[in-house]
């Protein structure tokens, strides 16, 4: 069996659960989890953590970057933010026409939506609010308050536009919500608008081109952990070390400033490392895989 990740191809209608569970049942592997998840109504790459080693690591990749294509239309509003919402045609100001052509809203998006921002995420969304997710309470049409978050959007750029449809590509920071993106960007323009259409690109460095359809899923397409975890800072351990390590004690080692630090043994990955300090600088097993 292999531990590391799974790039899915995830097709829109299905919740991120239900991916999981279509995984674990194909695999037989009960050991499996996700690097961030996709609205029902959202396609695209899904990364899965596959065995418990493999989810013993999903910490270290909680703040890529991801890219999507995102759809808005124009001029109808929605209590989601999406598609999924209940919509609601705006009604206009007499005089109001909308933008002749996609320049307009580039130099709206590039003044007011790149960079560092605060948004707002959506009444109907999983964020824990007096211990209970947001979107129950909306559900139960309790007034929802959430407070704005500082985002990243490092990339957004117009690449289709004909009223009411807008496309656009996205780049930004985890966690960024791109139903609000939409819903803002409609305020902006003074007609309102929705999400209606998003598919995932890119999650850090994996693309959508390399993900896998959810029949054709093998063993095979996991990518070993060995691979996964390549690029991270090494820690080469001597059969005394790993001894050491295995059992949960310290090893003499020098303070790493910039973690994590990987430790491997015979050409594998065998644990996570973190500083310890003290009279003399060790390293200590925060995870052993």
């Amino acid at each position: 069996m292999r531990h590391g990740l799974l790039l899915l191809r995830k097709p829109r209608g299905p919740t991120s659960h239900d991916m999981v569970a279509r995984v674990r049942r194909m695999l037989d592997e009960r050991h499996v989890g996700h690097l961030g998840t996709l609205d029902p109504m959202a396609d695209g790459l899904l990364v899965l953590a596959v065995g418990s080693k493999a989810l013993k690591v999903v910490e270290l990749f909680s703040h890529l970057h991801k890219a999507y294509q995102a759809t808005i239309e124009l001029g109808v509003t929605s209590t989601t933010y999406d598609a999924e919402g209940a919509l609601t045609a705006v009604t206009r100001k007499a005089g109001w026409l909308p933008p002749e052509d996609a320049s307009r809203i580039q130099a709206l998006i590039d003044d007011r939506f790149l960079g560092k921002i605060a948004q707002v995420p959506p009444a109907f969304s999983a964020i824990h609010v007096g211990g209970t997710r947001a979107y129950r309470k909306a559900q139960r049409g309790e007034n929802v308050e959430l407070k704005a978050r500082e985002i990243t959007i490092q990339e957004c750029k117009v690449l289709e536009y004909n009223f009411p449809r807008l496309a656009l590509f996205v780049r930004c920071d985890s966690g960024t919500y791109i139903r609000s993106l939409a819903h803002d960007l409609g305020e902006s323009m003074r007609c309102g608008g929705h999400l209606s259409a998003l598919t995932r690109t890119r999650v850090g460095e994996w693309r959508l081109e390399d993900a896998i359809a959810p029949e054709k899923i093998r063993w095979t397409d996991v990518i070993p952990l060995k691979e996964v975890l390549a690029g991270f800072n090494k820690r080469e351990l001597t059969s005394s070390e790993w001894e050491e390590i295995r059992h949960g004690r310290p090893i003499a080692g020098e303070i790493v400033a910039d973690l994590p630090l990987i430790a491997w043994f015979e050409g594998l990955p065998v644990a996570l490392l973190e500083s310890v300090r003290g009279a003399e600088a060790k390293l200590k097993p925060r995870k052993v895989l």
